[in-house]
């Protein structure tokens, strides 16, 4: 299974394996408090698409298009995360956007839960 939380306020309640999926560091988190276990930011957006989008809601379905193409190019990342789900059942990807329902985790999410074998 294959869940998504904003990394603030996030309650580290579970034994599920949580992967930081942004490729900026999380502002007001502490190096030595992050609350994952493993932070796969070659999977982010590109610094160039990440700025054109914004996190402007009347952008998502061309970043999503956008993103789509850049995670085609992501395939090792994409398998490794599958793989990490293979091992411990339950994986949490993490972002730090405010928008619940349009971050690049929420598109890592769709092309792992089509992907799955």
């Amino acid at each position: 299974m294959i869940l998504t939380e904003r990394v603030y306020g996030y309650a580290n309640k579970n034994n599920f394996y949580k992967i930081f999926v942004d490729r900026l560091w999380p502002r007001g988190i502490s190096r030595d408090k992050a609350p994952w276990n493993e932070w796969i930011r070659d999977i982010a957006p590109g610094n160039e698409l990440r700025k054109w989008f914004g996190h402007r809601p009347e952008r998502w379905t061309e970043f999503r298009e956008k993103y789509l193409t850049e995670l085609s190019h992501k395939q090792s990342e994409l398998q490794r995360i599958k793989n990490l789900e293979k091992v411990h059942g339950t994986i949490v990807l993490l972002y730090a956007a405010r928008d619940t329902e349009h971050n690049n985790a929420i598109i890592i999410r769709e092309i792992l839960m089509k992907n799955i074998t």
